[in-house]
C-alpha cells in the first residue's frame, strides 16, 4: 500500500485526536516500518489494519466509522492537492465515474508499483444514479464509501448510498442524488 495513504491516516489522527494519540496507536502497533512513512514507500497492507484497530479500541469507536471517517478526509486531501481531478467533473457522480478510467489511470503513472483496486462504473437507469462496484482483496469498502460521502460534500450534493455484497472481494454501491 503506497505511504500515502499512511501519511494521511496519521495526519487525520493527528488533526483529530491530537500527536499523543498517533504515538500511542503507533507503539500499540507492531509495524515493520515502525510507523516512519513516506508519502511514495510501499508498506504492507496490514500495518494500516493495526493502526485503524488500535485507533479503534483507544476511542472506543468502531473501525468502519473511522475508515469511513478517513475516506472523507483523504478525498478532501486528495482535492486540494489535485484540483485538477475534481475541477473537471461537473458533479460527484461524473467525478466518481471516472476514478477507474482517468484518476487512477494517473496514479499508476506517478506510482507504477500501486496497487489499486478497480472500479466498474454504470447509469443504467437515470443520471442521477450511480452504480459502482469496488473489487478489491484488501476489503477497504469503508474508505470507498468514505470517498464517495467526501466527494459529495465537495460538490454539496446529498445521496443515498446503498451498499451490497457481491462477492468476497467485490462491493456495489448504488449512489443516489437526492
Amino acid at each position: 500500500m503506497k505511504g500515502v495513504i499512511f501519511t494521511e491516516f496519521l495526519g487525520m489522527v493527528e488533526d483529530s485526536y491530537g500527536f499523543d494519540m498517533v504515538d500511542t496507536i503507533i507503539n500499540k502497533s507492531d509495524l515493520p516500518s515502525k510507523g516512519s512513512y513516506t508519502a511514495v514507500g510501499t508498506y504492507p497492507h496490514t500495518e494500516i489494519v493495526s493502526l485503524v484497530c488500535n485507533l479503534s479500541e483507544e476511542l472506543n469507536v468502531a473501525v468502519s466509522d473511522l475508515l469511513k471517517e478517513f475516506g472523507r478526509h483523504l478525498f478532501h486531501q486528495l482535492a486540494k492537492s489535485y484540483p485538477d481531478f475534481v475541477k473537471e467533473a461537473a458533479n460527484p457522480l461524473d467525478l466518481l465515474e471516472q476514478v477507474e478510467t482517468h484518476i487512477h489511470e494517473e496514479v499508476r503513472k506517478l506510482y507504477p508499483d500501486a496497487e489499486l483496486p478497480t472500479f466498474e462504473c454504470a447509469r443504467p437507469h437515470s443520471q442521477d444514479q450511480l452504480y459502482m462496484t469496488y473489487h478489491s482483496v484488501r476489503h477497504m469498502e469503508d474508505v470507498c464509501e468514505g470517498l464517495i460521502r467526501g466527494s459529495l460534500e465537495h460538490f454539496k450534493s446529498t445521496a443515498d448510498i446503498e451498499r451490497k455484497m457481491i462477492d468476497d472481494n467485490s462491493e456495489l454501491f448504488i449512489i443516489t442524488i437526492t
